[in-house]
Parts: C-alpha cells; structure tokens; sequence
C-alpha cells in the first residue's frame, strides 16, 4: 500500500482488513466520509479520516452499536466519556459474571464428593453474612411481593445455593459497597455519571443472583433502603451515609431510563 495520504478505498481495505463493501456502507450511513475525491471521482481517505476510522473500529470493539458510535464520534468529548464509563462498568459486571462461572468450574473440580455442594440452611446463611438474618424481613417480603414474578423467581434461584454461591454473593456486595464508598470518599455527587455506573452494576447484581428487577423496582428498593431503619443501618454497618448514597445513586439512575 502507498505510505503517501490520500489513501483509496482498496488501500484503507488492505490496511484495517475491513472489506470495501464495509467502506462503501460506512460512508453512506455517514459513519465515515472520505474527505477527498480523486480526479475520477474515487474515494481518497485522509489521515484525518483514519484517526476517525481508528476511533470508529474501537469503538465498535467495545460493542457500541454503529449509529451510537456516529452519534458520539460528533458529541461532547464529556459525553463519549460518560459512554465509556457506563461500557467500563458494563464490562466489570460481565468479567465478574465469567469470574464466577470459572470458580463454580473450579470448586466443582476441586470438591470431593459432597462437600460443600448441598443448599444452605438460613443458620448458615446468617454466619457468612457476619450474623445478619435476612429471614427477619421474609413475613413484609411475602406481603409486599410474594405473589410477584420477581418473589418466585428469588425463592427459586436461591434454595439451590451452596455455600460457595452465598460467599460469592457476600463477595460481589462488598465489592459494590467498596465502590460506593470510593466514590464518596472522592466527594463524587451520587447523581454523577460515575456512580450511576455502579448503580447500573448494582442492578446487574441482583439480576445475577436473585431475579430480574425493574426500573421501578430499583427505584422501590433504593427507597426502601432509607425509608427502613433496618435496611438503613445494616447498608451503614459498610460506611456511614452508605444508604442514603447507594439510594440516591440509584434513584438517578432510574430517572435516567426514563
């Protein structure tokens, strides 16, 4: 390929491996318009229009869909970061999902026969969350959502949990939690893009583990957990004012699918 800009489309093909055709579609979706035309009226790419191709590709790598990526590539610089920043925490959410399927594989491997591979019982429950009982709250849960989707489902999912599920489950909370209070340490608002991410996480959190909430059920549950001085100081054993952030992180991230 010619090292000299313009380039043609043939020479832009060889160089990123994508096809002409790829190009050809790029251009008309106004993705990626060449700059230049040659006498003939061909194609010709600038170096310009490369660094634009380099940020396209790279973001289409990240899996942002086309007409998203043609949206941001003219946006606020503030606002490609605040996409980056939701894709990062996306991406967090789904290697912890695959971190947890290769150490299910690897205590499955590693177990004898037996051990550790029954359900647990809610004594047992109660000594990996440092005495915690979330068996004081199941009479309002069945009153509030025992004949919901979400209630059957939870019920379902996690009867079948062994201890090494319930200790990850404890795991991946504190590491919210931990998130959280980095955030606050930082003085970041809890409306921020930032902890919006980690509230999105949060959500991925109980769709991972219990049921599939809602928007609006996110919305109740960051209520709850200020509305109700039982879920209040347990969220606070973690750091003082932890609820009332988490709570308020949450509330702004359900505006914002609204």
């Amino acid at each position: 390929m010619s090292q000299r800009a313009p380039w043609t489309v043939g020479e832009v093909a060889d160089l990123t491996r994508l096809s002409i055709r790829t190009l050809h579609h790029y251009d008309a979706i106004g993705l990626l318009r060449p700059s230049g035309r040659s006498e003939g009226n061909y194609r010709l790419y600038t170096p310009a229009d490369l660094g634009r191709l380099h940020r396209v590709l790279t973001f289409r790598d990240l899996g942002f869909p086309l007409a998203e990526i043609a949206r941001l590539l003219d946006a606020q610089e503030s606002e490609q970061l605040a996409a980056l920043n939701l894709r990062a925490a996306l991406l967090r959410t789904e290697l912890g999902r695959v971190q947890r399927q290769l150490e299910q594989v690897t205590s499955l491997l590693g177990e004898r026969p037996g051990e550790g591979a029954f359900p647990m019982n809610n004594d047992d429950i109660k000594e990996i969350f440092d005495g915690f009982d979330h068996q004081q709250y199941e009479p309002e849960v069945q009153e509030r959502w025992g004949d919901t989707d979400a209630y059957r489902q939870s019920a379902e999912r996690t009867r079948r949990y062994t201890k090494a599920d319930w200790t990850r489950i404890k795991a991946e909370g504190e590491a919210l939690n931990a998130q959280y209070t980095a955030l606050m340490d930082r003085g970041v608002s809890p409306t921020s893009t930032e902890a919006q991410a980690v509230a999105a996480e949060h959500r991925a959190y109980f769709q991972r583990w219990f049921y599939d909430p809602s928007v609006e059920m996110m919305r109740g549950l960051a209520a709850m957990w200020v509305q109700d001085e039982r879920f209040t100081r347990n969220i606070d054993r973690a750091r003082s004012g932890l609820a009332a952030y988490q709570s308020a992180a949450v509330t702004a991230w359900a505006d914002a699918q609204s």
